[in-house]
């Protein structure tokens, strides 16, 4: 049952899978205790042994030194989140990030330039995005590059000190490129933002004339990535410094683009970088399972207290350690597979020539509701394992503080979660129908006025949930189906009465609403994902165990939202109290089960290092 659990979870880029676990199995973990500088040492020459054995390439052309598979390039980053997480990160800056870039937003003669020069590691460069007064507001950042027809070249420049390009991975101390996102201006005329290729350092690692570069120094982890800020004072670039997918501009700065419209270009061109969402989603799970693997482990072997003949208890046997770990260990199966079918859509929407800007708004939409909320989970869950772990938890050789410490940070990178579950509602409230123009937060609650009261999904009717069996999986379906319509309708109506009011308030008033309708969203997507699952998996036995895994996974997101379904009567108290009782029971079934259950993550054994997991 193994197998066939471990090839259900692996998916449809199993075969990568096991050859990136044999990767790992040949790198080398940080020294215990290493200072900063030589952790950044250490992962950069683990980077090299990465480049070497072909994984740099999985994401990128065959003709620049790649292997074509763009959904497999996220399944290779997701898999070194069971190593050392500073090397993943770095991994996903130099190839992700700013090869993903290049790659994206470059054309064919950028790509013949440098893709297999960034493959092959001969190009170390990093993506300078972010601003230390513009984060998740990238539309209206304000570094500028302006075009000077007189010379050809454009003038990269940092207008003021909220303009400084901040927390850019690579910067610090090995990119000698970046990918600079800035508002293009030609004669005089603003085009929105677009990305231009800023050598940054000397050959000798001097910084380039009119480019500072600063290091953020210590952070609370991830410290083997060589985080910086870049600020750049006139700095000039030629002409072909422009990646150019999405906009030209000419010898005589005429400007072109084929995607009409300021707003949709840049939503457009954003919508290429979705990747890299994706990726930390998945990042984010393997650190989890690796924190479960742990945990659990632990769990089974560690022993407190005596039952009446005098045996001690393994900790794992008792209710309350099996609420602690075992409800996550669910969620983290269903999270998985939602992964799973993240990165199939990206690679059949990415991966191939599709045109279809509906299902690329919807997997934009899906990739950032699944990233904040796998990265939240994984936040929760893997303080939960310390804590199960006790004092042993809480010691740098057992894994767990590292951790906490490298996973801390990625519910606010590639999107801040709350901002991007606005993004998700946003999403639900007008279909995006074509509306990628002023979304503006009064001209929403307008739309949704005019356009989408009445237009919620028919419910089922409250008195079909009210009864039923609790493990029946239609009433489950149902019962997260109408819990995100009804949220959905509520917010709707919300804003309709809300009316002409002032456009910030409108919508501001309302974000406890936005946020609940987001996250309803994603939990059933979730679920449906999970059901598929098990619909496709070709074992009787290893289904009968993942319906019982998928019950609590379902149960204790239902107890932890006992207070919405109670006050919306969509379960009576009685039937509440069954929700908890059939938590337990369930904890109960799948403790034998559990190692059998962190073991199908695959884990490769010579990453966990945590002598409180050996057996």
């Amino acid at each position: 049952m193994d197998n066939v659990l471990r090839t259900l979870l692996d998916g449809r880029w199993a075969d990568l899978r096991e050859r990136t676990r044999k990767r790992l199995g040949v790198l080398e973990a940080p020294p215990p205790g290493v200072d900063r500088e030589r952790h950044r040492d250490h992962v950069l020459r683990q980077l090299r042994v990465l480049a070497s054995a072909g994984h740099s390439g999985v994401g990128f052309p065959v003709r620049h030194g790649g292997d074509g598979d763009f959904g497999g390039s996220v399944v290779a980053f997701e898999m070194l989140g069971f190593g050392d997480l500073s090397l993943m990160v770095k991994a996903g800056v130099q190839w992700g990030l700013f090869g993903g870039a290049v790659q994206a937003l470059g054309t064919g003669q950028q790509h013949e330039r440098y893709l297999r020069e960034i493959v092959e590691l001969d190009l170390l460069g990093c993506f300078a995005m972010t601003e230390s007064g513009h984060g998740s507001d990238v539309q209206h950042l304000n570094t500028t590059a302006t075009y000077d027809p007189d010379t050809g070249e454009f003038v990269v420049h940092t207008p003021d000190p909220s303009a400084r390009k901040d927390y850019i991975g690579n910067a610090a101390r090995d990119g000698r490129m970046a990918v600079v996102f800035a508002q293009l201006v030609t004669s005089g005329d603003r085009h929105g933002v677009h990305a231009l290729l800023v050598p940054i350092r000397e050959q000798d690692g001097s910084p380039r004339p009119g480019v500072t570069i600063e290091d953020c120094g210590e952070k609370a982890g991830l410290n083997g990535v060589d985080n910086g800020r870049l600020s750049f004072d006139h700095v000039r670039v030629p002409r072909e410094a422009l990646l150019d997918r999405y906009g030209h501009v000419a010898e005589d700065g005429t400007y072109s683009s084929p995607v009409e419209g300021a707003n949709k270009r840049f939503f457009t061109m954003l919508g290429t970088l979705v990747r890299g969402r994706i990726s930390v989603a998945g990042g984010a799970l393997s650190a989890t399972k690796k924190a479960l693997t742990i945990a659990i482990r632990h769990g089974e072997s560690r022993r407190q207290f005596a039952r009446p003949d005098g045996t001690e208890v393994p900790i794992l046997d008792y209710l309350a350690h099996q609420r602690r770990l075992l409800p996550a260990l669910a969620t983290t199966y269903a999270l998985t597979f939602a992964q799973e079918e993240l990165v199939t859509e990206l690679h059949e929407v990415f991966g191939g020539d599709s045109d279809n800007d509906q299902r690329k708004r919807e997997l934009e939409s899906h990739a950032a509701g699944l990233k904040a909320v796998a990265t939240w989970h994984a936040t929760r869950t893997i303080q939960e394992c310390r804590e199960a772990c006790g004092g042993a938890g809480y010691l740098a050789e057992n894994e767990l503080p590292q951790l906490k410490a490298d996973t801390d940070v990625f519910t606010t990178f590639e999107g801040d979660n709350t901002v991007l579950l606005q993004l998700v509602a946003k999403g639900l409230l007008t279909g995006y129908r074509d509306h990628l123009g002023d979304l503006d937060a009064l001209g929403m609650a307008r739309f949704v006025a005019t356009q989408l009261v009445g237009a919620v999904i028919e419910r089922t009717p409250v008195r079909a949930l009210l009864g039923g069996d609790l493990h029946d999986r239609t009433w489950q379906l149902k019962l997260f189906t109408d819990r995100e319509e009804h949220v959905l309708d509520g917010l709707v109506r919300r804003l309709r009465k809300a009316g002409e009011g002032d456009a910030f308030e409108v919508f501001n008033n309302a974000q406890d609403h936005v946020l609940r309708a987001a996250r309803t969203h994603v939990d059933r997507i979730v679920l449906e994902a999970f059901v598929a699952a098990i619909e496709r998996c070709p074992d009787a036995a290893t289904a009968e165990l993942l319906d019982q895994v998928c019950d609590l996974h379902v149960l204790a997101n239902i107890e932890a939202d006992l207070a919405w379904f109670l006050g919306h009567g969509r379960l009576t108290p009685a039937r509440a109290k069954s929700v908890t009782s059939a938590v337990n029971r369930l904890c109960a079934e799948l403790r034998p089960r559990a190692g059998e259950l962190v073991e199908a993550f695959g884990v490769p054994m010579e990453w966990i290092t945590a002598p409180i997991a050996q057996r």
